[in-house]
C-alpha cells in the first residue's frame, strides 16, 4: 500500500504499509459509508465471506468487524478461542491453520497473543490478511478507527496533540496510533504511565526516527489543557508473569470526573479501546466529551467496512 492508494487484495499487518493518501482513503471511505443507505450497502460485497480468527478474547473487535461485513451483504466464518476448540488443540500449525481457513474464505481477520505471528500468517496466505492484534506488537485497524474518530471531530489530523495514558509498553494500539500520527506532520503525544510500563528504548528511538514528538511527563499536574484527545488504556494483566506487580500498577492512573473537568479542555475527546477494568471510573461516561462507550466504538464497525470495501469489493 506504500506509496499507492491500491488496497485491493491486500494485507494490513502494520500502519508502516500506510501513508498519507492511503489513511486519508480509508477515512473518506468511512465518512462515505457512514452516510450511505443500509440497501445500497448491502450490494457491495455479496458473496464474499471473511473468516474470523481470535486467538485471543475479544468483544469490539471481533464483533464490528463481523458487524462490518455483514452490513456490506458478506458473511463470516467465526472462531474463537482457537486454541482450546480448533485442530490447534491437537498440534496443527498457525500455517496450516491458515491455508485451510482461505479455501473457505475470501479474506482472513486473525488475532494472536504472539508477536509477528500475523507476518507470518501473511506470508503464507494467498487471501487478505488483517491483523487484530498481534500480542504486544500492533493493533493497526484500532488506530485507524481512533484517529478517524479524531479526525472527524476536528477535521484535519496534522498538528494534533494528544495524551497517552497506562500500559505503553505493552500497549499495541499505542504502538500503532504512534505509527499513524508519525505520518502526518506537527503531531505531538504525551505520555503518562508507571516507570515499568513505559514504551521501550526501542519504541522511543523509532518514534524519533519518524518525528513525532513524544513528551514523557510523570503526574496528571502536567497535562496540557489544550489537547485534542485523551487516551486511557488498561493495565493489562495477561502480560504479567508477577501478578503481585500487576495489582500494584494496575490503578496507578485513574480517569476520574473532577480530573476531566479540571484539566481536559471543552472539547477534548475522551477515548479508551476498551475494555477498562477500573482505571475509568463510571461517572466519565456521561460526560459528552467520553467517546469510548459511543462514537469511538461504532466508529470501529464503519472504518472495518471501509477497509473490507476497499479489500475485497470487485472492480468491475
Amino acid at each position: 500500500m506504500k506509496n499507492s492508494e491500491i488496497f485491493f487484495g491486500k494485507d494490513i499487518i502494520s500502519l508502516d504499509q500506510f501513508n498519507r493518501k492511503s489513511v486519508e482513503k480509508v477515512f473518506a471511505t468511512a465518512a462515505k459509508i457512514k452516510k450511505t443507505p443500509t440497501k445500497k450497502l448491502l450490494k457491495i460485497l455479496p458473496g464474499k465471506i471473511v473468516g474470523l480468527m481470535f486467538f485471543e478474547p475479544s468483544t469490539r473487535t471481533f464483533s464490528s468487524n463481523s458487524a462490518a461485513v455483514k452490513r456490506l451483504g458478506g458473511q463470516t466464518v467465526e472462531y474463537q478461542n482457537p486454541l482450546s476448540t480448533s485442530s490447534v488443540v491437537k498440534g496443527e500449525t498457525i500455517e496450516d491453520t491458515t491455508k485451510m481457513m482461505e479455501q473457505y474464505c475470501d479474506a482472513i481477520v486473525m488475532r494472536h497473543p504472539i508477536v509477528g505471528t500475523l507476518k507470518k500468517v501473511a506470508e503464507v496466505a494467498d487471501v487478505p490478511v488483517i491483523n487484530a492484534g498481534d500480542g504486544i506488537g500492533e493493533h493497526p485497524t484500532q488506530a485507524l478507527l481512533d484517529m478517524f474518530t479524531v479526525f472527524e471531530k476536528f477535521k484535519h489530523i496534522d498538528n494534533i496533540k494528544g495524551l497517552i495514558v497506562g500500559d505503553l509498553l505493552n500497549g499495541r494500539t499505542v504502538h500503532s496510533i504512534i505509527k499513524c500520527l508519525s505520518i502526518f506532520p506537527n503531531n505531538t503525544l504525551y505520555l503518562l504511565s508507571p516507570k515499568q510500563l513505559r514504551l521501550s528504548n526501542k519504541d522511543l528511538e523509532e518514534a524519533k526516527k519518524r518525528k513525532i514528538k513524544l513528551i514523557e511527563i510523570k503526574s496528571f499536574e502536567e497535562i496540557p489543557a489544550d489537547c485534542h484527545f485523551w487516551y486511557w488504556t488498561r493495565v493489562q494483566k495477561e502480560r504479567f508473569t508477577d501478578k503481585q506487580e500487576y495489582e500494584k500498577l494496575k490503578l496507578n492512573f485513574i480517569l476520574t470526573k473532577k480530573l476531566v473537568d479540571k484539566k481536559a479542555g471543552k472539547n477534548t475527546l475522551i477515548m479508551h479501546p476498551l475494555p477498562r477494568v477500573g482505571e475509568v471510573e463510571t461517572e466519565v461516561d456521561n460526560d459528552p466529551r467520553a467517546v469510548y462507550l459511543t462514537t469511538e466504538a461504532k466508529n470501529g464497525m464503519y472504518v472495518r467496512m471501509a477497509l473490507f470495501s476497499l479489500i475485497l469489493e470487485d472492480r468491475k
